[in-house]
Parts: structure tokens; sequence; C-alpha cells
């Protein structure tokens, strides 16, 4: 069994996703949506032979795999030693049918010779219960039903059943399908039916690709970002997860294994930045509205850093012991502890992410003196919390201190109210969060500032620096050509800059001292460089971050600076949303350029 990579392709409809691997083969899914048990599952399994859906073509001798054009649906090409030649063609359907959107928990495998005559072996070896046990099996004429505990998948195919249970080899003298799907028969024969979906899927996403705003250079990235991080949605609440996966080691055998199947509010605005330069409304406005229900259901107006993709608090963390990791360097954990941190820079981010609805004309529901109302709730939250200690950004699981970013986020909440107050034409609370807001940015400036380097700092009376300094100027809270925010970003690529790369931070924490750069990171110093006058420096370095990126286009949430490996959870969204938002700001711009 070759080591697991992340040299992946993601395929999916807004409901699932999977992962499927340079030689077809599918290493991660859950069902029956993102956070659910993983029946495929072998990214996770370590040396293990399980937990997988497997094309083998006998006497491989090479492959490659590649996007159809502008849609998420995977070609993978297989070549064996004697000129023979296969190719898959991966995707979960996803198209309207009767005026609504179908998503249906599919995965559909086209396979079919292209040259020669490949000999294949079908190989399904679903887990469940996070890798603990097989499925019980059953057969009818054209299927297969994996029996779980809380969920049935069928495997409707036009292959040889006894040579797909018995993983027996055969030639593949002419195109098979295979429909993995809910317990449900199928109406039409699976190759009439997966034909059918593979065209209509296609079509659904040039239609979709078509309507998005792009820059007019690194197209072909933003597109690849833009369908990834679409389908890194929970269509049925208009959730967005931070990646598709849990447990990927942020560096080797570092620890640093989380489960992100969750939408974390942090990455709120950035993402409703991301989806408006895209011009992705209805994406945009399903996001919101999963935002303001957020907001309406916490207990007091008391908001925690993440939610599950239902909108549920509750997302208790434990250790799998079934699954030995990824390339055996657990733990495995489902769930997320940083659900109970207190992270006061998420009243700030709701309500950044929160403003577009007052703002844009495009929306089909916008902001009015309701919502504003509740916004409000978590001002006031703010104004009592910008001073006080929390977890911060970065979620230390060992201390809390008063960070700067959370103070900054807390100032930008008032001043985004303030700015909504004045296009409600409400003066009178306008001119209540404009004095708040300026009270805080006081006490940050005096506080947050450390004289001697010359720099805004981590947190409150401590000298360690840490990358989202770099956003200062995103969030408006200094003009880019501020000698301060100039001489914080001398500070931070001085301090956290390796190589090509950003640090987070460079301290030790609950796991000792952070190896990985975070890409993100590198992405909002790219961002700096730009605005503060050093744009050549930040395309050339925005190139070398596209370099990095996966031969399918993606990126995960760290990498290593010394040799570019990506590690850590993947596809990550965040990185997703630097890739657009740098695009974005770096291009030349269409009048330009033509």
């Amino acid at each position: 069994m070759s080591q697991q990579t992340l040299n992946l392709a993601v395929i999916g409809n807004c409901q699932i996703s999977a992962l499927i691997d340079p030689g077809g083969r599918i290493v991660w899914a859950c069902l029956p949506r993102h956070d659910g048990d993983p029946m495929f599952c072998s990214l996770l399994g370590g040396d293990t032979d399980d937990g997988y859906c497997d094309v083998e073509l006998l006497n491989l001798a090479s492959s490659e795999q590649r996007y159809q054009r502008n849609t998420a649906i995977v070609e993978t090409l297989l070549h064996d030693a004697t000129g023979g030649a296969l190719r898959i063609s991966d995707f979960c359907p996803r198209h309207r049918r009767f005026n609504r959107m179908y998503r249906p928990m599919t995965i559909i495998r086209l396979i079919e010779p292209i040259a020669g005559r490949p000999v294949i072996r079908l190989r399904l070896r679903p887990l469940q219960d996070y890798g603990a046990s097989r499925p019980r099996i059953t057969v009818g004429s054209n299927h297969v039903r994996f029996e779980g505990k809380e969920l049935t998948l069928r495997v409707t195919t036009d292959a040889p059943i006894t040579s797909m249970l018995e993983e027996r080899s055969f030639v593949l003298s002419s195109r098979i399908a295979l429909v993995l799907g809910p317990d449900e028969t199928l109406a039409e024969a699976p190759g009439t039916f997966a034909l059918t979906m593979l065209d209509a899927t296609q079509r659904y996403w040039l239609d979709w690709v078509r309507t998005l705003a792009v820059p007019f250079e690194w197209q072909e990235a933003v597109i690849r970002a833009a369908i990834t991080l679409k389908l890194c949605t929970f269509e049925d609440t208009g959730a967005v997860i931070a990646a598709v996966t849990t447990s990927i080691p942020e560096s080797a055998s570092s620890g640093r294994n989380w489960d992100y199947r969750f939408c974390w509010l942090r990455d709120s605005y950035f993402t409703v930045q991301a989806l408006n330069r895209l011009g992705a409304t209805r994406t945009m406005e399903a996001f919101l509205r999963y935002i303001v229900n957020i907001i309406e259901s916490a207990q007091g107006g008391v908001l925690q850093p993440l939610y599950g993709i239902s909108g549920e608090a509750l997302l208790d963390e434990r250790i799998v012991e079934t699954l030995p990791g990824y390339r055996s360097m657990g733990p495995v954990r489902v769930g997320n502890l940083a659900y109970q941190q207190v992270q006061h820079d998420v009243y700030g981010a709701v309500i950044l992410a929160a403003t577009q609805a007052f703002f844009d004309q495009r929306l089909e529901v916008p902001g009015g003196r309701p919502l504003f109302e509740c916004l409000e709730r978590l001002g006031e939250h703010a104004i009592q919390l910008y001073d006080k200690p929390d977890s911060g950004l970065w979620e230390y699981r060992g201390r809390t201190r008063v960070h700067t970013f959370s103070s900054a986020m807390c100032w930008a909440a008032c001043d985004r109210l303030a700015r909504i107050s004045a296009t409600l034409g409400l003066s009178d609370r306008a001119a209540h969060w404009r004095e708040r807001a300026n009270e805080m940015q006081a006490k940050i400036l005096q506080l947050g500032w450390d004289t001697r380097q010359q720099s805004f700092t981590e947190s409150f009376g401590h000298p360690a620096l840490d990358a989202s300094l770099l956003l200062l100027h995103e969030l408006g809270f200094l003009p880019a050509s501020d000698p301060r925010f100039l001489s914080t970003i001398s500070a931070v690529e001085k301090g956290l800059r390796r190589s090509n790369y950003v640090m987070r931070y460079h301290a030790e924490d609950d796991f000792g001292l952070p190896e990985s750069a975070f890409n993100f990171c590198s992405f909002w110093y790219i961002n700096a460089l730009a605005v503060s006058g050093r744009r050549d420096e930040a395309r050339e370095l925005f190139e070398h971050m596209l370099e990095r990126r996966t031969p399918q286009g993606l990126l995960s949430e760290d990498l290593d600076p010394r040799t570019g490996e990506l590690w850590g959870n993947y596809p990550q969204t965040y990185s997703l949303v630097g890739i657009i938002n740098s695009a974005m700001r770096l291009s030349r711009t269409w009048e330009d350029a033509l």
C-alpha cells in the first residue's frame, strides 16, 4: 500500500464530499454528510488495507489525474505496462431537478477502456464507526448492500457482482458504472443513470462558473478555489466547513491533529469577502443565513468559536482508537473542544460578515432593523470583552491573554455597527457606536503597541508576535500608510517569515514549538505587502504559493517551510479564500491587460 498523500482530488455536491488519490482510489468519504462516519477512511488508516473504493489496473505503469475544465468532475487515467489504459470519471451528482437542487448522497464512478485490453480488479472495502468494523454485506442481482449501524450504502453496478465481491480480475471490454448511494432502487440501468447524471452535473458546474467574477490573471487558480469552496458548503443550512478531513497533523508526528469538519465563526468575514468578490451571491447569502441563525439561537448573545454544520453547539471531542491516523501519526479526533473556548474575536467576525447584508443590494433579503438590533446585542459583548483575556484566534488550550487581534476585532464590531446605524438613518445609535469604537481604538493603540520593537504585539504587555497583526489594515483599524502598520509588517516578516512562508507565531504552546507555516498567514502577508506599496514582492510570493498547490490546484492548512510539503486538514477553506482574495487584489485589471 502506497504512503498516504495530500495529493488528492475532491468531489462533492454540497451534501457529501470524497477525496480521491492519484491512482483513482477513494480514500475518504463521510456519509451521509460532511461530518458523518467516514465509510471510506483509508486516508487515516495507516498501513491497514481497508476503508477504500479502488479500481485497480493490473500491471499499472503510470497514472495521471485532472479535473474536467471548470467542473467538480475528476478524471483519472491509468496506463498499464502493455499499452492498455482506462479512464475513471468520478463525481457527485448536482443539478436542478423538479425546480430544486438535486444533490443526493451519491458518488458515481464511470470506468471505461480507452486503449488496449486493460485488466482490472474492483475492491470495495468500506468500514463503519470510524474503522471499528466492516458493514454486513447482502447481495442483489445488480447491487451490493453494505449495511452499517446507522446507514446502508448500496452499490448498484453493471460490473460483474461476483468479481467485485471476490475481488477477481476481469477484462474491461466496455464502460461500466458504479453508483454508490442510499439504499434505494435505481429506476434505470446504472450505466444510463450515470451518463445522465454526468451530463447534468457537467452542465451545472459550467453554468455556475460562468456566473463568477474572476480576475484577469490566475483565472484557473481562482476558479478551482471557488469550486472547491462551494464543495465545502453544506447547502441544507448554508454552513461552510473549515476542511473536509479530520486529524491530518499540522506537521509530522506533532499531535496537532484536529477535526475541521465544522464551521468556525472566525472564518466567516474572510469567506463572505471571497464569495462577494466572486459574485457568488447565493452561496454567500446562504452562509449569512446560517450565521444569523447562530446569532438568534445564541444564549444571551454569547457566541462560541465554532458550531456544527446544523448549527449544533455541542461538539464534544473524543479520540478514535480504531484508526491509526495519517501515516500512522495519530491521534484521530472526532469533535473539537475548541467550541468550549472563549474567543472574543468572534463578535467582530460575525458582525463584519453580517454587515454585507446592509450594503449589498443584490441580496434577496437585505439587512433591516431586526437584524441590526440583534447585532447590537453582540456589540455590547464586544464592548465588555475587548480588553479581557481570551484564548485567541489560534485557540491556545493552555493559557489566556488579552490578544491584540481579538481586541481589534471587537473594535471592528463597534465600527461596523456605527456604519450600519448611519445607513439605517439611526443617528443616535451611530454616535453611540462611533464613540465606543473610538474609545476602544485608543486603548488598543496604547496597550497593543511595543515601543521597543516598534510593532504591535500578539497580546497586551507581551512582546511576542503573531501573524494576525498583518490584518490591522484589512479590518480598517489603521490605514496602510500608517508608520505603525508598516513597522509591524517589518517586525512580523523578521520574526515569523520562513523562506517564502509565514508562521502563525513562534512561541511554545501546549504542543511545543510550531514547525509548520500556516498557508493563510502567507496570504495575509502577501496582501499586507500589496497595500503597503510592495506589490511586485507580493506578486512574486503569490506565484510561489500557487506553485505549492497540489496538481489538482488545492491547498491544505499548513506546509513545511523547509520542504514545501503540505500538512494539515485538506482542502482548507481558509487557504482557498486566501487564493481568491489575493488574486483579486493583485491581478492586473481587464482594462489594463487587454
